[in-house]
């Protein structure tokens, strides 16, 4: 058997037990409030690694502050995304903070590197990770070019969770199945994230680890179990 090597990015979730059959069809708007922070969030966010490009470049190392809050806006981004559209999980309201939440349902953490390759950052987040950004926009949707004009992709991901939340109001069950695909598919796309966001050298796996528990090697203590 061939090893399965950790990554440093951990994402775990698990389903509320009381999930609610309708409340779903608001959660977006419940949002709103976070989406116009995340906005800002991921402005920061893009200058931050701007500013890391070069740090890593000429000291071979990402400065931990910025980091830290790099890691925080992708955990903000992963618990409205779990709350308001991806996979729809649970009906706590995400906190507005950019540290962890241990109660909340939940989760996402990326192990900080001492060391970073200063030749990998001219090229991984482009022309290396061109590959990942094929398979991650297939899951994630958006736009793309026809001959005459541009059309909107509907992603993996959004079909998946819309099925999910169609089968939790008719049956009042979330499918587990769905669940712990929807969970494989957002823990690929956190990888590429943080790789191209500089965070890691570890070149993301062609690989789904389903299930709302990360890997043993990479887990972060569950807060409760998925239905």
């Amino acid at each position: 058997m061939v090893p399965v090597t950790a990554s440093p990015v951990r994402i775990e979730a698990f389903v509320d037990p009381r999930l609610s059959r309708w409340m779903w069809l608001v959660k977006w708007f419940l949002a709103i409030p976070h989406y116009i922070v995340l906005f800002f969030l991921w402005i920061a966010f893009v200058f931050v690694t701007f500013v890391a490009f070069f740090a890593i470049l000429f000291t071979g190392r990402y400065p931990r502050s910025l980091f830290d809050f790099n890691v925080g806006v992708l955990r903000w981004n992963w618990r409205v995304g779990y709350y308001a559209h991806t996979a729809l999980g649970t009906d706590q309201y995400p906190p507005f903070t950019l540290a962890d939440a241990p109660a909340y349902p939940a989760r996402l953490d990326v192990a900080y590197p001492e060391r970073l390759s200063r030749g990998l950052v001219l090229v991984k987040w482009w022309l290396l990770a061109i590959p990942q950004y094929v398979v991650v926009g297939i899951f994630v949707g958006g736009w793309g070019w026809g001959e005459e004009d541009s059309w909107r992709g509907v992603g993996l991901i959004p079909f998946l969770s819309l099925v999910a939340v169609i089968i939790l109001a008719f049956t009042a069950r979330y499918p587990v199945h769905l669940f712990h695909l929807l969970l494989g598919l957002a823990r690929w796309a956190a990888r590429v994230a943080a790789y191209a966001a500089l965070m890691t050298d570890q070149y993301p796996p062609f690989r789904l680890d389903l299930g709302g528990q990360d890997s043993p090697l990479t887990k972060i203590p569950a807060t409760g179990p998925a239905r």
